[in-house]
Parts: structure tokens; C-alpha cells; sequence
């Protein structure tokens, strides 16, 4: 008998190591990971830079509290800003990360309606379930009623925008949504009404940034300069942390007392954090964008005569593949060739490959996929 309340749908597998791009169970067999923990372990791993700052913090205080100074905190957040004049908030999830941003928005405009976006996920938290727009998520629970959901690259959510709302918070490519792409012109035209208007505009990059696409922020391929952002799974690599970027102008609204949490910016995580941040040099994010380009251009090519493939989206190594086939019966079989990966929403087929997997690798992984798509 389990103790533990029924609230995901576990495959039988138990998953007690892993190695560059490969995850162990309990039985010693690998499994390619194109699902990454969900986006989270983008370096793969026992990463040896990781692991040794990790190790190194280890060996020193594990938790301060953030009555202190921290400059492990002050190192992290000077990475994450680059330069720019943005103050950061630490959080320990992306769910709490778009909580933060949430209240900050209402907090400093006074104005409480947000417009968020169909197919739009920002985590499961009261607050951030009210952005998230998916029945079976929020149903029973009362959800805040000041939020208003438009379709996604549509020119209705731009005529709606108006000056009543605090914000407009949206993901540039929709991670559980299904992978979809903001349309560059839409989304200029969105936050210059925005900007105009006084609204904020908060772009999640839980799932998007930290490289994933090819930048440190998906966002910074569009030609956006957003009022917040908040990152957080593969900040530390599999330490749980989020963080919620803002505008430094934004800080009078946080002042002592308006927010805090009791293990936000721990030092243990903060440490995996700056080895995360400072390996994803220019050089690095580089490879990345171009991995993706060629694997994506493959699957496009590779699945076009493909009757069960119904449409390939993606940037950099975060890959949609809809389907016409039950994706969920796809995933057990892709276990079963020692393969996992993910589902997302319109029966979607979610690739999240550690980034670190090597091009040899990633093609191989790709030809099994599409084979066992190609069984069905």
C-alpha cells in the first residue's frame, strides 16, 4: 500500500541514476532521456562542474535563512539580470517564481485583472493555477476570477488589452501547451500595447529559458524587452529553485514584508546555480540553436510521409510532435526501446532532450522515435 496521495500517473519505473544523458533504474538499464525531468536536468547528469559546487557548498552552511546577506544570491541574480538594471526575487519552484510576479504586477499597479492565454501553463499553485487555464487543473478548487484567458497568437487578445489590466503574462513557446511559438509580429504588437497602455508584461520562461531554445531566455529571440521574467526548473539542474526577474523600478512595490520564503536562494542551490549559469557561455547556447535547427529540420523531413505525424513545432531543443496516434501508447512503448520522453496538450508528443546529448546521439534517439511513431 502507498502513502502517497494519488496525484500523477507514475510509470512503473524506478529511476535511481543517471549519466550525461542517460537516466538508470533500479534493474542497471539506461534510458535516453528526451524529457530532461521535465526540462530540469538541461546539463545532463553528474555534470563534474555541478557536482563539484554542489559538493563544495556541501561542505559549508546548507541554510541561513534570508534575515542575511548572501552573496551567493547576489552572484546568481547578477547572472541572471546580465548587466541589466532588474532586481530578482528567489523563489524554490516556478509555480511560486510566477506567484511572485503575480503579486509584484498587481502590487505595483494597483490593478488586479491579468490576461493570460489559452493553452498556457504557469504552474499549480493557487495563484498560478488561476493562469493556468486547463479545466481538469482547476476544477473544484475557486479559482481567481480576475483573470482573463485570450487565444494565443490571435489578434483578439490585442484588441482586448486595455487599461484595466495589471498585466499580460504569456510563454513565448508553450512547454505543457503543446509546444507553440509565439508569432514574432503578434507578440511586438502585444507588448507595445502594453507598454503603452502601463500594463507588465511577464514572460515565463520556466520551461523555455535557461537555454533550452538556444538563448538564455527564449524571449531574447524576439526582439521583447518584458517587464518580469521567471525561470526556474533547470536553474540548478535538479535543485529545486525558481526566480522572478524585474525591472528595477518595480523593487518600491517589494519592500520588507510584501513577500518572502523561508528557502528561497539556499545556499546548496544557489552554488548549482551559478555552475548552471556561468556553463551556458555564448559558445555553449550556440550548439544548442544549431542542434536544434538540424533535429528539427530532420524530424520535419524524416516524418513528412508519416500519416500518424500531424505537425512538427519547436525552437531550439524543446520539440512538439502532434499526433494522430495516442501519444500516451507511444510513450510506453519508446520505455520500452529504453527511450523517455514527454506528452503535452492537442496530442503532442513533447521532446525536452538534455542538452549536453551529443549529435550522433540525438539522431539515433530521433530514428527510434519516429520508428516506433511509424509502429502505430
Amino acid at each position: 500500500m502507498s502513502h502517497l496521495f494519488n496525484t500523477y500517473a507514475r510509470a512503473d519505473l524506478v529511476l535511481v541514476d543517471g549519466h550525461d544523458a542517460y537516466v538508470t533504474d533500479d534493474a542497471g538499464d539506461d534510458y535516453l532521456d528526451f524529457g530532461a525531468g521535465i526540462g530540469v536536468m538541461n546539463l545532463g547528469y553528474h555534470h563534474p562542474v555541478i557536482q563539484e559546487a554542489v559538493e563544495q557548498q556541501l561542505k559549508g552552511i546548507w541554510h541561513t535563512s534570508n534575515l542575511y546577506e548572501s552573496p551567493l544570491q547576489e552572484k546568481v541574480a547578477h547572472l541572471l539580470t546580465q548587466e541589466n538594471d532588474q532586481l530578482v526575487f528567489f523563489a524554490n519552484s516556478g509555480a511560486e517564481a510566477n506567484e511572485a510576479a503575480l503579486k509584484l504586477a498587481r502590487r505595483y499597479t494597483g490593478k488586479h485583472k491579468i490576461m493570460n492565454f489559452s493553452q498556457a501553463f504557469h504552474g499549480r499553485t493557487y495563484g498560478a493555477l488561476s493562469l493556468t487555464p486547463v479545466t481538469a487543473y482547476q476544477e473544484g478548487y475557486g479559482v481567481d476570477q480576475d483573470v482573463v484567458t485570450l487565444p494565443f497568437n490571435q489578434a483578439l487578445a490585442i484588441e482586448a488589452l486595455d487599461g484595466t489590466f495589471a498585466a499580460v503574462i504569456l510563454e513565448v513557446v508553450q512547454g505543457e501547451g503543446g509546444i507553440h511559438v509565439a508569432q514574432k509580429e503578434w507578440l511586438h504588437e502585444l507588448v507595445a500595447k502594453a507598454n503603452e497602455l502601463g500594463v507588465l508584461v511577464i514572460i515565463d520562461e520556466v520551461q523555455s529559458g535557461m537555454g533550452r531554445t538556444g538563448s538564455l531566455y527564449a524571449y531574447q529571440q524576439f526582439g521583447i524587452t518584458p517587464d518580469i521574467v521567471t525561470v526556474a526548473k533547470a536553474l540548478a539542474n535538479g535543485l529545486p529553485v525558481g526566480a522572478m526577474i524585474g525591472r528595477a523600478d518595480l523593487g518600491r512595490a517589494f519592500q520588507p514584508g510584501a513577500h518572502g520564503t523561508t528557502f528561497g536562494g539556499n545556499p546548496i542551490v544557489m552554488a548549482s546555480a551559478i555552475a548552471v549559469l556561468e556553463t551556458l557561455t555564448p559558445e555553449f547556447l550556440a550548439t544548442v540553436a544549431h542542434k536544434g535547427e538540424l533535429i528539427r529540420h530532420e524530424i520535419e523531413e524524416l516524418s513528412a510521409n508519416l500519416p500518424q505525424v500531424k505537425m512538427v513545432r519547436g525552437a531550439g531543443l524543446m520539440i512538439g510532435i502532434e499526433l494522430n496516434v495516442d501519444v500516451n501508447a507511444v510513450l510506453v512503448k519508446l520505455r520500452e526501446k529504453r527511450i523517455l520522453a514527454l506528452s503535452a496538450q492537442g496530442n503532442t508528443l513533447r521532446l525536452l532532450p538534455v542538452l549536453t546529448m551529443d549529435q550522433a546521439t540525438l539522431h539515433a534517439g530521433i530514428i527510434t522515435i519516429l520508428e516506433t511513431i511509424g509502429e502505430f
